[in-house]
């Protein structure tokens, strides 16, 4: 069966394949040159194998690719961790990791299309967004409160240490309702709040904005690593030259939203619509 930590494994296979094509070497030549059975090449290069990160230094040395090295070792290290089912990743112990994950990050970048980030959101939103994931994915809430209880104790990262948040979401996060009106008008009211915090910074891309990036929400920690949440996994994005890409679009579309005034305008509009 083919399933994304397959399908990770055959794009390595893949890549090692074309480095050493690229380095005009046989299979059975590299093997030869370090005592390696011609069977792990072939099982390697079609994804059947995975490669220790010693087999990758040597490959990528011996290639003369050694450019190639880090992103290699990120791409083995992530192989089995990076696709995360869907039905664990909302498990309570999945939100207190990301607890661990946002304490240890200095500069916390996240970009919404939909809804507002989970840092930013109230207890209501919380409960109620859950809540419909739960229905979607189990048919059961049985995790709920335990989940809440861990999502607003992530929260608490706002206020302790030296970490800065830049926020940017798009029009549409303060017009999608989540509930009903007053749970959304506590949660507009909650962003007015949290703009006014020292470590924050929130953009909000107009719904008229030209395309110009791919989009999909993300979240990144530092140059570490970026999240992912698809309908069915969520990525653990670590290899560099993919973080560079996330940062290229952060940069493209935080120049896009409105700050400050012009931010807080568009939030207000949305509450005084929903006030009546």
């Amino acid at each position: 069966m083919t399933g994304p930590a397959q399908q990770a494994r055959e794009a390595l296979g893949g890549r090692l394949r074309e480095i050493r094509k690229d380095a005009a070497l046989t299979a059975r030549a590299l093997a030869a040159m370090h005592g390696w059975p011609r069977s792990k090449m072939s099982k390697i290069e079609l994804g059947h194998q995975t490669p220790t990160e010693s087999d990758v230094v040597t490959w990528c040395r011996s290639c003369r690719a050694n450019d190639q090295i880090p992103d290699l070792i990120a791409s083995l290290r992530n192989l089995e961790a990076a696709y995360l089912e869907i039905k664990r990743m909302r498990l309570p112990v999945r939100q207190r990791q990301s607890i661990k994950w946002e304490a240890e990050t200095k500069l916390m970048r996240w970009y919404e299309p939909w809804v507002i980030p989970g840092l930013l959101q109230t207890p209501a939103y919380v409960e109620t967004l859950m809540g419909r994931v739960l229905d979607f994915y189990h048919g059961t809430r049985t995790d709920l409160e335990a989940m809440m209880a861990a999502r607003l104790e992530r929260q608490h990262v706002l206020y302790r240490g030296d970490h800065r948040f830049h926020f940017v979401i798009a029009e549409q996060a303060l017009h999608t309702t989540v509930g009903d009106n007053d749970i959304m008008i506590g949660q507009l009211d909650r962003l007015l709040v949290a703009m006014s915090l020292p470590r924050v910074a929130l953009g909000v891309i107009p719904a008229d904005t030209e395309y110009l990036v791919p989009q999909s929400n993300f979240c990144m920690f530092d140059r570490r690593k970026v999240l992912v949440e698809t309908i069915s996994a969520e990525l653990t994005i670590t290899q560099p030259r993919e973080i560079v890409l996330y940062e290229k679009t952060f940069h493209t579309l935080t120049e896009q939203a409105v700050i400050g005034a012009a931010a807080r305008a568009l939030i207000s509009a949305e509450l005084e619509k929903r006030l009546g």
